[in-house]
């Protein structure tokens, strides 16, 4: 009887951890993250994920031309620097926020429509002796017209 309700609860808590992890990584991306993208309008995608120093994450996006785009890669303190990229489809390097001193936020625009992959990586911290692992969203905020930065 004892391994079976043992048993019940192991299997419990495999199914249930995830859910409330990323339950909790939601509220960080609604509380923390969406707000810091006024004045671009939130175009209603929560990107996040529960990463672990080290780590890499990749999301493909299609970015529209006459939009200008705020791009938001926002982390929990304990991950540190976060660092991100932006690429096209062939993995040509377009902007990397190591350039700008590891900035949070960029804004551009598109000259056409085409398709485009962030990439996020999680700085590993040697000092350390533990692993850190923490939320991390990437939001994407537009408006009509401006622009910082054009790509073909």
């Amino acid at each position: 009887m004892r391994k079976t309700i043992t048993a019940i609860l192991l299997i419990f808590h495999l199914f249930a951890l995830p859910n409330i992890v990323l339950a909790q990584c939601n509220e960080y991306t609604k509380k923390e993250c969406i707000p810091q993208l006024t004045p671009y309008t939130f175009n209603g995608q929560l990107n996040n994920a529960v990463l672990s120093e080290g780590e890499t994450a990749e999301l493909q996006l299609t970015f529209y031309k006459d939009q200008e785009y705020r791009i938001l890669v926002e982390g929990e303190d304990a991950l540190g620097k976060i660092q991100f990229q932006l690429f096209d489809t062939d993995y040509n390097l377009l902007y990397d926020n190591a350039d700008e001193g590891h900035t949070k936020l960029w804004d551009f625009m598109v000259e056409s429509t085409d398709d485009f992959v962030i990439r996020i990586l999680i700085p590993e911290d040697k000092q350390k002796a533990q692993i850190e692992s923490g939320c991390v969203s990437i939001l994407i905020g537009f408006r009509a017209f401006g622009s910082r930065t054009i790509f073909k």
